[in-house]
């Protein structure tokens, strides 16, 4: 499978607007935190994992850094998530299966579905970084530091704030994930705040 250094190596050389690196590191550690809470318990206690679904934290934290690799205007809405892979394959790096199928699930205009455990992280993480930046913004600081995960969940509430959050998406992390919403968002939050240098929050 492509490392964590070549695939930053592809993105810095493809990707021009750095912040949507930012995103996909944010994306990525938070891809790796649900990752371990999904594998080891759940609020009912016990695994959310099902019955030969295993969890590759490194597979779920490389879609997560990889996802939005192909978001440039030279590709359409209905490609971006889908092109990334076909990339990737033509430079001569591996890419498994499923998480070609996890980043193309991701985005709503590719058709495809999100189906298992790291499909629907993916799809609910994607949104929630980009509430959490906006709301680091708002902070008189502009800090990650000084953000509560109850600050995030009042943002979520109004829809004034970063209208273009998919809330809807977001909020399946409580049916798909049975992670509960504060809890979710508690997760993304923490596991930012570990790399806020990296994203100059």
């Amino acid at each position: 499978m492509i490392t964590r250094e070549e695939a930053l190596k592809f993105l810095n050389e493809k990707v021009e607007n750095k912040n949507i690196i930012k995103h996909m590191l944010a994306a990525e550690v938070l891809m790796r935190a649900l990752a371990l809470k999904l594998k080891t318990h759940s609020p009912a206690g016990g695994s959310n994992v099902k019955t030969g679904e295993e969890i590759n934290e490194d597979e779920w934290a490389i879609a997560g850094l990889l996802h939005d690799g192909d978001y440039c205007p030279e590709v359409s809405a209905e490609r971006q998530g889908v092109q990334i892979s076909q990339w990737l394959k033509e430079k001569g790096y591996e890419i498994p299966e499923n998480v070609v199928y996890t980043m193309a699930a991701h985005n709503h205009a590719t058709g495809v579905k999100p189906q298992s455990l790291m499909d629907w992280a993916l799809f609910c993480a994607d949104p929630l970084t980009g509430l959490i930046v906006t709301t680091a913004l708002v902070m008189p600081d502009k800090k990650l530091a000084s953000v509560k995960p109850e600050s995030i969940i009042k943002k979520l509430a109004d829809p004034s704030f970063a209208r273009g959050t998919r809330r809807e998406d977001l909020k399946m992390c409580e049916k798909k994930l049975a992670i509960s919403l504060q809890e979710f968002v508690k997760i993304g939050l923490e596991s930012m705040q570990k790399i806020s240098q990296e994203l100059g929050l």
